[in-house]
C-alpha cells in the first residue's frame, strides 16, 4: 500500500511539473486540456462528452447509490513573467501559473484516480470539473452553459494558499470571497487650447473630483461593518501638453460581500458620475460590467470539511475572508457549495512572479478531497 502511494505521489509530481512548465492563458488552455484528457484516459477515468472548447469534465461512477457531487478545479494561468527560480519554471515567456491552478489541476487528477480506485465505496457519482478561464471571473459560465451541472447536488472548490504551511487548511462557513464588478466612466466635455480653458469644458478636473467623490460610497453610504471597497485603477485623458482634451475616462473595480451593497454601489456610481459631471458643465456615462457574485460556503458542508480534515490529520484554521473573487460562486447560485483554502507553503502570494507551491502538499490534498467525496471514515482505508 505504501509502495503504491509513493508511486502515485511521484506520478502526480511529474505531471504537476509539466503543467507548471506549460502555462496557458484563459480560454487558450488547449494543450492543458489534452494533457489532462490523456492522463485521465491513461488511468481509466471516464471523460464526459460536453461542448467545451477548452476544459473538460471527468466522472467517477460510484457503485453505491447516493448524490452526485462535483469538484471544481480551474486550469488557466496568468500573463506574468516567472521569477520563482524553480527548476521546472514556466517555459513560455510572459506566462506563469502564478495562482496555483496547476496545483488545482493535479489535486483534481489525484482525487479522480483515488476515487476510481475506491468506487466500490463511493456513494453516488463524482464529477471533476477542469474549468477554463477562471481568471476572467466568467469561466464558470462556460460550464453552466452545458448540461454538466444539471444533476449535481453539491460542489466543492479549492484554492492554493501561500499564507499557510503545508498541512493547514482554511475552512469557514459563510461569505469567503467578494462579488467582483467593474465600472467604466466616460466623461465628455469640450476640448480647447490649454491657454484658454474658458473656451471649453475641461473633463480632467471633473475626473479628479469624481475619484475623490467615489470613495465616499464606502465611507458614507455602506454599513461600516460590511466589507466593501471601490478602487479607481485607470485614468486616461489627453495626448499632449497644451491641449485641454475633449474626453476623459475612469475605470475601476467594486468588491462587496452583501447583495444590497452591490446594488447600492452601482446606483451611487451612476449618481455621482452624473451630478459631478453636471457640476463641471460636462456629460458622463457609466458602464457597469457585472462579474462573479460573492462566494458563500454552505455551513453544513463547511462543518463536514472541518471534521474530515481534523480526522485526516490536517490543522484547520478559519478561512480568511478576501475581497478577491472567484467565479466558483456562479455554481453556488445553483447548488450548495464549499470553497476551501489549502496551505501550499508560505511564500510570495498569488499573482506574484515568485509564487510557488510546495509539491509535498499534492498527494495529501488529493487524498483529502477523495475522502470528502467518499464520506464516512474512508480516510482510514486509503
Amino acid at each position: 500500500m505504501e509502495k503504491d502511494r509513493k508511486a502515485l505521489e511521484e506520478k502526480l509530481k511529474e505531471w504537476f511539473e509539466w503543467f507548471h512548465r506549460n502555462p496557458e492563458l484563459s480560454y487558450e488552455e488547449y494543450e492543458t486540456t489534452e494533457k489532462i484528457r490523456s492522463i485521465l484516459e491513461q488511468e481509466g477515468i471516464e471523460v464526459l462528452p460536453c461542448e467545451l472548447e477548452t476544459g473538460l469534465v471527468a466522472i467517477v461512477r460510484g457503485e453505491e447509490r447516493g448524490p452526485v457531487q462535483a469538484l471544481r478545479c480551474d486550469i488557466d494561468a496568468l500573463p506574468i513573467e516567472e521569477e520563482s527560480g524553480l527548476p521546472y519554471s514556466s517555459g513560455i515567456a510572459g506566462k506563469m501559473h502564478a495562482c496555483g491552478h496547476d496545483f488545482h489541476i493535479i489535486a483534481g487528477i489525484g482525487c479522480a484516480i483515488l476515487a476510481q480506485e475506491q468506487r466500490e465505496r463511493l456513494k453516488g457519482d463524482v464529477k471533476i470539473i477542469f474549468q477554463p478561464g477562471e481568471e476572467t471571473s466568467l469561466g464558470a459560465l462556460k460550464i453552466l452553459e452545458t448540461d454538466v451541472m444539471d444533476d449535481v447536488e453539491k460542489i466543492w472548490g479549492i484554492h492554493a494558499d501561500p499564507t499557510n504551511q503545508v498541512g493547514v487548511l482554511g475552512i469557514s462557513g459563510g461569505y469567503v470571497t467578494a462579488a467582483v464588478d467593474r465600472f467604466v466612466i466616460e466623461l465628455r466635455g469640450v476640448g480647447c487650447h490649454g491657454a484658454h480653458p474658458d473656451d471649453g469644458a475641461d473633463p480632467v478636473p471633473a475626473a479628479a473630483a469624481m475619484v475623490q467623490a467615489l470613495q465616499t460610497i464606502v465611507t458614507r453610504n455602506v454599513n461600516p461593518f460590511h466589507p466593501a471597497l471601490i478602487s479607481v485603477t485607470r485614468i486616461q485623458a489627453g495626448n499632449t501638453w497644451n491641449v485641454i482634451p475633449e474626453t476623459a475616462e475612469l475605470e475601476g473595480t467594486v468588491r462587496t460581500m452583501d447583495k444590497e451593497d452591490r446594488a447600492l454601489f452601482e446606483r451611487r456610481i451612476r449618481e455621482i458620475a452624473r451630478h459631478t459631471a453636471a457640476a463641471f458643465g460636462i456629460n458622463a456615462s457609466v458602464r457597469w460590467i457585472a462579474g462573479s457574485p460573492a462566494t458563500y460556503n454552505d455551513g453544513e458542508m463547511a462543518d463536514y470539511a472541518v471534521k474530515t480534515a481534523e480526522e485526516y490529520g490536517f490543522c484547520v484554521v478559519p478561512e480568511e475572508s478576501s475581497l478577491g473573487g472567484d467565479d466558483f460562486s456562479f455554481f453556488e447560485e445553483k447548488i450548495p457549495g464549499c470553497y476551501l483554502k489549502i496551505g501550499t507553503g508560505r511564500g510570495q502570494t498569488i499573482h506574484q512572479p515568485g509564487f510557488r507551491v510546495d509539491r509535498s502538499v499534492i498527494l495529501p490534498a488529493a487524498e483529502y478531497l477523495c475522502v470528502l467525496l467518499l464520506g464516512g471514515d474512508s480516510w482510514r482505508k486509503l
